[in-house]
């Protein structure tokens, strides 16, 4: 007994102490606020840092239209699919914009399947619907390489499939895709410097490219 007692304060110590991986309390307040406020999201983005970075650089474009940011810097999908109960379906949105996958292949947690980041985004996109939320898939941005990562060497051939890949999802099951790429990209696979402040992340003037994509996207899932 005395044993089991010793183990069972060495497990509770471990578990005590280890990072909230999954960084559900980085929006707990807002999301708090939002329910209590009983004022739905129009549309909640979900995804890393550059959706994160989004909202930094252009709040007032989240602001003046009811959109919620849930982006989070350097998350994979595994993250985001875990936090998504709590981040997006009971902020109860009309909308749910998934941007997610360039961290899993840069290989923030380990190596990862192409395919089982595309079974990660579809599981968001099912939940979304299970709740009457309307799910927007969007591209990866282009990324010709990852400077925290630099034994990736084909970023860019495996942005390519999996962009593939989602779009393919998409149309079986009839979830509408938001294509980033083909505006941002430029030659080798490159995020456009025009539009950019490093190989992955954009510039303002890369934000306001994708601003009137997505907002086109959410007004005409809305109305259907």
């Amino acid at each position: 007994m005395a044993l089991a007692i010793v183990i069972l304060a060495a497990d509770t110590l471990r578990a005590d102490s280890k990072p909230d991986w999954i960084n559900h309390s980085r929006y707990a307040a807002s999301n708090t606020e939002i329910i209590a406020s009983q004022k739905r999201p129009v549309a909640v983005f979900m995804g890393n840092s550059i959706t994160d970075f989004w909202y930094r650089d252009s709040p007032e474009f989240f602001e003046s239209n009811n959109y919620v940011c849930r982006g989070i810097s350097g998350q994979v999908t595994t993250q985001m699919l875990a936090r998504f109960r709590s981040d997006v379906i009971e902020l109860k949105p009309d909308v749910a914009v998934i941007l997610a996958g360039v961290n899993d292949i840069a290989g923030n947690n380990g190596a990862i399947e192409l395919r089982h980041i595309v079974d990660n985004i579809a599981s968001m996109a099912d939940l979304a619907r299970r709740h009457g939320i309307v799910p927007i898939i969007c591209s990866v941005l282009p990324a010709d390489r990852f400077a925290w990562n630099p034994a990736i060497h084909n970023a860019p051939q495996l942005i390519e499939q999996l962009n593939t890949m989602l779009n393919e999802y998409c149309v079986r099951n009839n979830i509408e895709f938001v294509d980033y790429y083909s505006c941002m990209v430029t030659f080798g696979g490159a995020l456009n410097p025009a539009y950019a402040v490093d190989p992955v992340h954009p510039s303002v003037e890369g934000y306001k490219v994708m601003e009137p994509i997505i907002s086109t996207a959410i007004r005409r899932v809305i109305k259907q």
